[in-house]
């Protein structure tokens, strides 16, 4: 059941702030790593970005070289310690779906593993293209549903907390509304469970880098196992 944003609030507000004293994840520096790649291809530092479900910030500083960077998201808490550690961020706190962020267009939107707690995810898409200069890029990364049911234990969603994942095919027909998909795949692969737990769990992943580096592992992420589905798209 769907829970009112101040319950949701509160949630996020408890698990921003215990995230943000643990290290990066793999599952986010590879996130970090690729959509600064992107951000990089443009060629540009005077950018005007929006990253959509920032939670304590910590992408931010990665976006800061890259042009004026606004921030948001409904951990209203966390938000006030994110604009003490990283200056020159404009953060906004709410409701993305009716906070108001002005007529200001954006260039580039980053979003990471927000529209899997999003109730409705056609509006949540169509408020995205609404930001976006004609032509401005949307990356956004989420779960990839197939590979958390069949190769993951994840444990089960708090009662504050909403879980609608999707598969590729999904995030496909939610994305072509508003966008053009320039590079739709999913990245680290990641399983828990069942045969796949012994080549890409977490022991088995640290083993085999020191024989292969990471070369096995990306190639099984491109053969869409990877935890991550990770877009990177133009707004028509």
């Amino acid at each position: 059941m769907d829970q009112p944003i101040v319950v949701q609030q509160a949630y996020w507000n408890d698990w921003n702030a215990a995230k943000n004293e643990r290290p990066l994840s793999d599952i986010s520096a590879d996130q970090r790593e690729l959509v600064v790649q992107w951000l990089s291809e443009i060629g540009r530092t005077d950018l005007k970005i929006l990253e959509v479900g920032c939670g304590a910030g910590w992408l931010c500083p990665s976006l800061k070289p890259f042009g004026k960077v606004t921030a948001t998201d409904l951990s209203d808490a966390v938000l006030r310690g994110a604009a003490e550690r990283v200056p020159d961020v404009k953060f906004v706190a709410g409701d993305f779906m009716e906070v108001d962020l002005g007529s200001e267009q954006f260039d580039v939107i980053v979003s990471l593993e927000v529209l899997s707690h999003v109730a409705d995810h056609p509006a949540f898409m169509g408020k995205l293209a609404s930001l976006l200069r004609p032509g401005g890029l949307l990356m956004l990364a989420t779960q990839n549903r197939p590979v958390l049911e069949k190769h993951n234990i994840v444990p089960p969603p708090a009662p504050e907390q909403l879980r609608n994942w999707v598969d590729r095919d999904e995030l496909t027909a939610l994305l072509m509304p508003h966008f053009e998909i320039r590079r739709l795949r999913s990245i680290s692969a990641t399983a828990n469970k069942g045969f796949y737990r012994l080549i890409l769990g977490r022991k088995a992943k640290r083993a085999m880098r020191t024989v292969f580096g990471r070369s096995l592992e990306n190639a099984m992420a491109r053969a869409g196992l990877g935890w991550t589905l990770i877009t990177l798209a133009r707004k028509r």
